[in-house]
């Protein structure tokens, strides 16, 4: 059934399009288009083109995007819940592919939930340089904590933080930023019907006062000759063309880089800015066919629904002053930075995130944490300053300890400090007997749960952290409990005893599900000088799925509750 569109849509689009209007109007009758992107991280596109569970279309701007058959429901797939792919809107692979990510670069994907965008960088920076992804809306890190950790991330820092105290942080740090802005969603209203319904209340002037502040926050976090990538949702040229040209008027050290115009893409349409704003046009001139290097993704011109994508370039030696090495030091934290905010995880459990314990947060302030892409810069700015004058809160820890070259962060938070045993120690006591695993970055020890961070401690601090970097597991009466995010992201050689279980023969649904099985001893893989009792990988067709431990013919289930398969 054809989508009830707008009236006032309809006539903006007619007045734009003009003869391409009814080719763009019976595009709303066929289907939306779905899509899987394989996870690199975890399985090669030589593997997965082995093992691939159904007849897959390459897309043709994503070398590891397929669409996926209407009939097709990816999620009911152990590789699903395996990691093995993502499932994504076709047209919505495009931005990051256009930022052009290369192992070892620092990447910031700015309004990142629920993570599909977040989890394409981490494949392509193939856990090398640092990913750090944030989302300003506390409820919807969740989803983006989760996805990161699904998928076997372990380079990343999660953020639930405005992009201005981001940017306090992390002054011109990042080579690439990916801003997936906030807009009035018109290119998903085939795909998403809630979208039709809530266009008139999500207005397109509402969204460009939130990308205009977005966009000049992430110049300040640009390193020189860095990039950004600026993608909608939307069809509006307020939102697109002159959005960008706006930008550039004001920020004349940046340049739009010309985007191919291949499998479909059209170019920008800067002659629809002076047909709607003709003042702000003139006033934009010098730079507004700059514009038609953009892209706009139209649902009748190619298989996927509607998008805008600029790519911008910072002109070395024209405006921006690099974060030098050693500004912030990486590990200088003092004592008492953070403090543990608790909240129900996905398993019953309290989920202990990281939170900036430099402010006292009020139910008043955290409304204006949810309304701020709404505020203008100088609204956002005297709420920082409120913020800083609180009275500081934060729970004093122990100083960090030198472990391996590593520098620790300990902090007494609300974790069980009973025994006197090293946490760190009884960590590393299990990656020793349990892992043959080079861990990289900082070791983060807050009260009784353990980190590996590609970002020093220092660059946290006063941040609102949701994960601030690999989630390892948890020291409780003095032991060791690995983390289900531990076992995502690993590979199988690296573990040291590990279990395959068939995704053909309903072995792997049952692990899914959280049912104990029966496994033989010749069944459990060990390497050399390991023992089959214990903690052991347990594998669907050789990749990581979660944690079991092994004891005398029996695999007890260690799969998260609120991760478990619950499709008949």
């Amino acid at each position: 059934m054809a989508v009830q569109l707008p009236s006032i849509f309809e006539e903006r689009m007619k007045n734009l399009l003009g003869i391409e209007f009814e080719s763009f109007m019976n595009s709303y009758k066929q289907s939306p288009h779905a899509g899987l992107r394989v996870n690199t991280l975890k399985i090669s596109m030589e593997q997965f083109n082995e093992i691939a569970p159904y007849d897959l279309r390459p897309i043709p701007w994503c070398e590891t995007g397929f669409y996926v058959p209407h009939d097709v429901k990816p999620g009911l797939h152990p590789y699903y819940h395996a990691g093995l792919y993502y499932i994504q809107e076709p047209s919505a692979m495009a931005p990051v592919e256009l930022l052009q990510v290369q192992p070892g670069d620092r990447v910031l994907d700015l309004c990142a939930a629920p993570g599909g965008k977040t989890t394409q960088i981490a494949a392509k920076l193939q856990g090398k340089g640092v990913l750090v992804t944030n989302d300003i809306h506390a409820e919807r890190t969740k989803a983006l904590a989760k996805n990161v950790e699904l998928y076997g991330v372990r380079n990343a820092v999660v953020l639930n933080e405005s992009p201005e105290r981001i940017a306090s942080a992390f002054p011109h740090y990042f080579d690439k930023v990916l801003i997936d802005a906030p807009c009035s969603g018109e290119g998903m209203f085939r795909k998403d019907e809630d979208m039709v319904k809530s266009w008139e209340h999500h207005s397109v002037e509402k969204c460009v006062l939130m990308q205009r502040d977005i966009l000049e926050t992430a110049a300040r976090l640009l390193a020189p000759g860095g990039t950004i990538v600026y993608s909608t949702c939307t069809f509006a040229p307020e939102e697109n063309e002159a959005m960008i040209a706006e930008f550039l008027n004001m920020n004349r050290n940046f340049a739009v880089t010309d985007i191919p115009k291949k499998a479909g893409f059209a170019s920008g349409r800067p002659d629809w800015v002076r047909q709607m704003m003709p003042e702000k046009a003139v006033a934009m001139e010098a730079v507004l066919d700059q514009t038609k290097g953009t892209a706009r993704l139209w649902p009748h011109l190619l298989e996927g629904e509607g998008h805008y994508v600029a790519v911008l370039q910072h002109r070395p030696g024209q405006g921006l002053e690099t974060d030098q090495p050693g500004v912030v030091k990486e590990g200088a934290m003092e004592c008492g930075q953070f403090m543990e905010v608790s909240e129900i995880d996905a398993d019953g459990n309290k989920d202990h995130s990281i939170a900036a314990s430099s402010i006292a947060m009020t139910k008043a302030d955290r409304k204006k944490e949810r309304l701020l892409r709404m505020e203008s810069r100088e609204s956002n700015d005297r709420r920082d300053r409120r913020a800083h004058g609180n009275k500081d809160t934060s729970i004093a820890g122990r100083k960090g300890k030198e472990t391996g070259g590593r520098k620790v962060e300990l902090g007494r938070g609300r974790g069980n400090d009973s025994t006197s045993m090293d946490p760190v120690a009884i960590y590393s006591q299990f990656v020793n007997e349990c892992l043959e695993l080079e861990l990289e970055g900082e070791t983060v020890c807050y009260g009784d749960r353990i980190y590996q961070s590609s970002v020093g401690a220092a660059r946290l601090e006063g941040l609102k952290v949701i994960r601030p970097g690999w989630f390892m597991g948890t020291v409780k009466n003095g032991r060791f409990v690995p983390s289900h995010p531990l076992a995502c992201a690993l590979q199988v050689r690296e573990a040291r005893r590990s279990v395959n279980l068939s995704s053909a023969d309903g072995e792997a649904v049952r692990y899914l599900k959280g049912e104990t099985l029966n496994i033989k001893e010749e069944r459990v893989m060990l390497k050399e000088g390991s023992a089959a009792k214990g903690y052991t990988l347990v594998c669907v067709d050789g990749f990581a799925a979660g944690w079991g431990k092994w004891l005398d013919g029996v695999l007890k289930n260690e799969y998260p509750a609120g991760w478990r398969w619950t499709s008949v």
